[in-house]
């Protein structure tokens, strides 16, 4: 039977081991913190609504390489055989590394499975912070100068990408970017960009690697909206940025940066497989497919905000995946699928096993391909 590279989201909160955490969740357990202090009373939360649900798993430290040993093995038991690591830099460091290195990477049995970076290089605010999450306000820029993104692509190559359970497509580390425009942003602008991932690639092959597989999150229609150093503001397509910045793949991230999440899954559904179409018939590169799980980050918040997915059952996800895997099995050479996400519980968008469906969603998984 053929193999397939099912590839796991992580958000690396999931612990209080790294210092800065604190600031958002004080309890010292990550953002387990906002999962397990769920209002019970939520106001202008409609009828019906309710989230009750707890992990099976309990509010585990997941920079434990114990713990990580068990994630691992229920993992790639159920088909999922890669995670994708959110990787930050703030404050001209380092932030929530934890997870991976202390977790993933001390894991007796981390060679079951490869992992990677998908750098989440996006501006960090309140929201992760429930008690300040309605107001929105910036905390750190994700943008970086050229100067730090040299630090960061030798900190990848020198720690990360020669590991042998590094993921490699043709045998090169991948990598993606998931914030285009704030990347073009903080370089100062599209061939500054295109210069610094020429760099990654060519530090990559002195390093003794063959290149760098560098892979663009993708955002529906949105534009780039980018500032130049005159003051003067333009706008660049995603599929121009892909194509001028020489991506060598793009995949998503979440349903919800291009469709509406606010309704029934078997509908979100065929909004996605609009999608799919859209970017396989438009891009030069391959797309690899992605499977969103569900949507509602009200557990970050006190009062209900609208934008919740119904009836995202294992059922209705299993269809998604086994459309996914079609897709892949027709237009894709290597067999690549996205799933956000291993654990965005304060999104409720997950595979770990809950109370509400047990191991559901790994089934799913495992039923489609294994």
């Amino acid at each position: 039977m053929k193999k397939y590279d099912v590839a796991a989201y992580i958000w690396p909160a999931y612990t209080g081991d790294e210092p800065r955490t604190r600031m958002f969740w004080p309890e010292g357990i990550g953002e387990w913190q906002s999962v397990k202090n769920v209002a019970d009373t939520m106001p202008f939360k409609p009828a019906g609504y309710n989230w009750d649900r707890k992990p099976l798993w309990g509010y585990v430290n997941e920079a434990d390489p114990y713990v990580m040993e068990m994630q691992i093995e229920a993992a790639v038991d159920h088909g999922v055989n890669v995670f994708i690591y959110d990787w930050y830099w703030y404050d001209n460091r380092p932030f929530l590394e934890n997870c991976l290195n202390d977790g993933f990477l001390k894991a007796k049995n981390r060679d079951k499975m490869k992992f990677f970076i998908m750098w989440a290089n996006h501006d960090a605010n309140t929201l992760w912070d429930r008690r300040t999450s309605q107001q929105e306000t910036t905390i750190w820029e994700g943008k970086v100068t050229p100067e730090q993104f040299y630090i960061i692509g030798k900190r990848w190559i020198e720690q990360y990408f020669a590991l042998d359970c590094y993921y490699k497509i043709d045998g090169k580390p991948v990598v993606s970017i998931y914030d285009v425009a704030n990347f073009i942003n903080g370089l100062g602008g599209v061939e500054q960009a295109k210069d610094a991932l020429k760099w990654l690639r060519e530090e990559a092959v002195r390093a003794g690697l063959p290149g760098v597989h560098i892979q663009m999150i993708k955002w529906g229609e949105r534009h780039l909206n980018l500032s130049g150093v005159d003051g003067s503001t333009m706008q660049l397509g995603q599929l121009e940025a892909l194509k001028v910045l020489e991506f060598d793949s793009c995949t998503h991230y979440q349903y919800a940066h291009f469709a509406d999440i606010d309704q029934d899954y078997e509908k979100i559904m065929q909004e996605v497989y609009q999608e799919w179409a859209r970017v396989q018939d438009n891009v030069q590169v391959p797309y690899y497919p992605h499977v969103s799980i569900g949507w509602d980050n009200n557990p970050r918040f006190f009062a209900f905000r609208p934008g919740v997915t119904t009836n995202n059952t294992p059922q209705q996800v299993q269809k998604a995946f086994e459309a996914a895997k079609e897709f892949s099995d027709r237009y894709n050479t290597v067999p690549l699928i996205t799933v956000n996400s291993w654990n965005e519980w304060t999104e409720t968008s997950y595979l770990e096993p809950d109370t509400m469906y047990g191991y559901g969603y790994l089934e799913a998984i495992r039923n489609v391909f294994l």
